[in-house]
């Protein structure tokens, strides 16, 4: 009779820590489900973060050298070009790249 006791004793413990292995392992998939879901809303929040202040970036980046270029060849035209030369043409002559 001990001998079944004992045995049943065993069976029980077996199957308590099989549930306990069971229960572990939903725990730990839902915490590392949890864990990747708030980490994709943070990654996807600071690209989103990234993608405004770059945009806005270019687009002062673009009006500012698109300003600088426009005075550029103003001043180019007004004081270099000679008659009948566009300014790009000045532009080369005076960089050096028609040698």
């Amino acid at each position: 009779m001990q001998n079944e006791e004992m045995l049943n004793d065993r069976e029980a413990m077996e199957a308590m820590q099989k549930q306990g292995e069971e229960a572990g392992q939903v725990i730990e998939e839902t915490v590392v489900s949890t864990y990747q879901k708030i980490e994709d809303g943070v990654v996807g929040a600071y690209k989103k973060i990234e993608d405004g202040v770059v945009g806005t970036y270019k687009k002062v980046e673009d009006t500012f050298v698109g300003a600088y270029k426009k005075v550029e060849d103003t001043f180019v035209e007004k004081f270099f070009t000679k008659p009948g030369e566009t300014v790009e043409e000045a532009k080369k002559r005076l960089s050096g790249e028609n040698e």
